[in-house]
């Protein structure tokens, strides 16, 4: 069979996206994932978008990542999913929204760049899912030869923060797929390693649950936002330098929702027979 896609990117955070309202025969996209993320020998993407129709909003997301695990909701791939609409003129709604398994999510158009209401952070340990009671906040973990205080957030998907001094050194490849893998985390977890500069400012590196380091993550970014502030390291206005880019994130005090701003990029076309 041939499958169409286009493939986009946030921040360099990069997605296959596929139009199954147009595009019903879908492979099983599990092997189809681990097969054609590969960068060498497949298209190479961090994660595949699903387009579908909703009963509940204006369409629907499934998002699958490199290594097949099915997963609930990625920031950077909604701005990505809501550019192609708009381009494709599919809505000619400014705000839209759409559903996912972590909820319904609502991107709205801001000049060149795309806002997403990323709803409420989830803080209580058994929601995010953490194997622990309460909130997570600079709880010691071990990994290899060292111990991390990890403050852990869910953004509709498990995030577990970690501040260090020198991120640009740092070994996320060693300890991040520990940590992602750790027994306290049923359904494993993401990982940011997280320097802050000043109560503005915010650098973070990435290991993404089933997709290894990642250029940018949107959910991460806006778990990072969140977890400096209960530690009282940022304000609730935040720029998170990612490595492939900037992301504004808002924790808003008004309704406790987390904004976050970025851009979202189309990069190709192209189709693939299987």
């Amino acid at each position: 069979m041939k499958l169409q896609f286009t493939k986009m990117h946030g921040l360099g955070n990069d997605f296959v996206l596929i139009n199954a309202i147009h595009q019903e025969a879908l492979p099983s996209l599990a092997p189809f994932c681990k097969n054609y993320s590969d960068r060498r020998f497949g298209i190479g993407f961090d994660q595949a978008l699903i387009l579908r129709p909703s009963k509940s909003a204006d369409f629907k997301m499934e998002i699958f990542n490199a290594d097949g695990s099915n997963v609930e909701m990625c920031g950077n791939g909604i701005r990505c999913l809501a550019k192609y609409i708009w381009d494709r003129r599919l809505s000619d709604k400014r705000e839209l929204t759409i559903e996912t398994l972590a909820g319904i999510i609502r991107p709205v158009k801001e000049g060149d760049l795309i806002q997403v209401d990323m709803g409420e952070p989830i803080l209580d340990a058994p929601s995010i899912p953490v194997n622990l009671e309460g909130k997570v906040r600079e709880y010691p973990l071990k990994a290899l030869d060292r111990e991390f205080l990890i403050t852990c957030v869910s953004m509709g998907n498990p995030h577990a923060i970690i501040f260090v001094e020198d991120i640009q050194s740092f070994p996320v490849e060693k300890y991040g797929p520990v940590i992602e893998n750790h027994p306290l985390f049923p359904k494993r977890i993401n990982v940011e390693f997280v320097r802050i500069t000043d109560r503005s400012n915010i650098y973070v590196r990435v290991w993404e649950r089933g997709a290894g380091e990642t250029l940018a993550c949107g959910t991460g970014a806006c778990a990072t936002a969140v977890a400096a502030h209960i530690n009282s390291l940022a304000d609730r206005k935040v720029t998170v330098h990612l490595s492939g880019g900037d992301l504004l994130i808002h924790w808003s005090d008004k309704d406790n929702h987390v904004y976050m701003t970025g851009p979202a990029v189309e990069v190709y076309t192209g189709e693939v027979t299987l």
